[in-house]
């Protein structure tokens, strides 16, 4: 009984309030997810001046310090809450795996919980009240941003098995997921097989593994995200953000409920209507997203990855 949410800005406006409306829609939704909440933000309003924006948990400053030395540029590095907050411009070649590598990324250990040049994520045990107490981010600015309010049904109540899910090794790409994959084991043994690192026994975490496998395959993001309707079996929603623009999932039973609102500037997304009214003005309408569909909302100006 998790919350989704996610909002995108149709004119793609940097300044956009999008931290001030999610959090409102996660407040609604936090009574679906008493045990975590968390946001992922595609910000306008990025520390750096240039490359990657790193969050790590499980570390302190000068082990990120020390950890980046030689892979690029390191910039501010900042305690953040449970977090730190680490700015590196990256040396030609340097991938966004070697980076979580040498951050020393393993389960039970440090873990990166973002990475890219827009991508902002944060997530805690607690209600959305408390995120935004630690985080503050409904004062950060955007075009597109997802959200996540967790009820644990199966696996641990802590910040690695909270929502939403950066797709580890891709820049500025993260996932918020309702539901149950129903063959997340088999999938999990094939990509551990590959190399993969997971880093919990939440079946939600595969699915941004299964959209990086695809990536990699040479499939576009809309194209994977419909491939996954056939790979992915069980009751489940989900939404995608990206710099390309907002992703929106649902199984092809449609067990799990959403509802999509779209507007001249907006297009929102939410397990239940009462997310949309709270958070949104004006007269809108809010309709059921059809069941076995992939729908891709591309941004009008991309932001650069």
């Amino acid at each position: 009984m998790c919350g989704v949410i996610g909002f995108m800005d149709k004119l793609g406006r940097a300044d956009c309030p999008s931290g001030l409306v999610t959090m409102a829609m996660l407040d609604a939704l936090g009574c679906r997810g008493p045990d975590s909440a968390g946001l992922a933000v595609l910000r306008g309003d990025a520390e750096g001046p240039a490359g990657w924006t790193v969050r790590i948990s499980g570390v302190d400053a000068g082990s990120v310090a020390q950890a980046l030395d030689g892979l690029g540029e390191v910039g501010r590095i900042r305690l953040d809450g449970e977090t730190v907050v680490a700015c590196i411009r990256a040396a030609p070649g340097v991938t966004a795996e070697q980076v979580e590598r040498a951050l020393g990324g393993r389960r039970g250990g440090p873990e990166v919980l973002c990475l890219g040049s827009a991508l902002d994520l944060v997530k805690q045990v607690g209600s959305p009240a408390g995120l935004g107490a630690t985080y503050g981010p409904a004062d950060w600015r955007g075009p597109l941003a997802i959200g996540h309010t967790r009820m644990s049904t199966e696996s641990r109540i802590d910040l690695s098995h909270s929502q939403p899910f950066w797709a580890h090794g891709v820049p500025d790409l993260a996932t918020a997921h309702n539901g149950h994959v129903t063959n997340y084991h088999r999938l999990r043994r094939r990509f551990e097989r590959l190399g993969t690192t997971f880093y919990t026994n939440n079946d939600s975490e595969v699915i941004g593994v299964y959209l990086r496998d695809r990536l990699e395959q040479g499939r576009s993001l809309p194209e994977a995200m419909a491939d996954s309707l056939e790979d992915l079996d069980g009751a489940y929603s989900y939404l995608v953000a990206s710099p390309e623009g907002l992703g929106v999932v649902r199984d092809r039973f449609g067990f799990k409920p959403l509802m999509v609102a779209e507007a001249e500037e907006f297009v929102a997304v939410a397990t239940e209507e009462v997310a949309l009214r709270r958070a949104l003005p004006g007269d809108f309408r809010a309709v059921e997203a059809p069941p076995g569909r992939a729908t891709f909302y591309p941004l009008p100006v991309a932001i650069p990855a």
